[in-house]
Parts: C-alpha cells; structure tokens; sequence
C-alpha cells in the first residue's frame, strides 16, 4: 500500500504551525462583522501562510526550503502585528494575546532551528 501522507506533514513544525492556524480561526470568530474582510482576514491568511511555506519548501534544494522557511519566519512576524492590533482593538484578552505570542516565539524558534540545520547540511 502507498504512503498517503507528505514528508512534510511528519515536521513537528508544521504540525506547530497547523495548531497556529487553528487557534487564530477560533480566535477571530469573535471579531466584529467590521473586521472580517481586514483585520480577521488578514490575520488567518498569515496564520495559513506559516503551514503553506514550510509545505512548499520541503523537498526542494536547501537552498529554496530556506526561502520558504525565511517567507515562513516573516509571516510570524506579520501575526505579532495581527495579534498585537486585535489585543488594542480589545477583541482579544490580555490571556488570548500572551497565548498568541508564546506559540508565535516558539514557531519562530522551530522555524530558526530548521533552517540552521539546513545550513549545516
């Protein structure tokens, strides 16, 4: 029988960043109406951007997984703003915010630790 899953998909990062993703859909289901084509739009495209480069770049050369991996580490960064703008928006809690950020410092850190180990190898 054929292997139905990806190399991808066995990346404690990836599933990291799938974990991300969810959390932000649960997240912003409780944003106002207003927000859903700005600021909730915005904030689930990043957190599915983070899942879809480490996907895209795997099983390339070293070279490009490390393009996508660096794409992946500045779209962290774009969900700190994402997180940070709803928390003074108030439409999420000071618990929700620290919530965000210690799951975005430690993807960052998982997607850092990929990559150095692209470089060594």
């Amino acid at each position: 029988m054929e292997d139905d899953r990806f190399n991808f998909e066995d990346l404690k990062v990836y599933q990291k960043a799938l974990d991300y993703m969810d959390f932000v859909y649960e997240l912003t289901l409780t944003f106002p109406t207003v927000e859903r084509y700005n600021l909730t739009s915005q904030f689930r495209r990043a957190a599915l951007s983070i899942s879809l480069n480490i996907s895209e770049g795997t099983g390339a050369s070293n070279k490009q997984n490390l393009h996508y991996l660096d794409i992946a580490s500045r779209t962290v960064k774009e969900c700190v703003v994402c997180t940070t703008a709803s928390y003074r928006r108030k439409y999420i809690n000071e618990h929700q915010q620290k919530d965000s950020r210690t799951r975005l410092i430690e993807l960052k850190k998982m997607i850092s630790g990929l990559a150095n180990y692209l470089k060594e190898n």
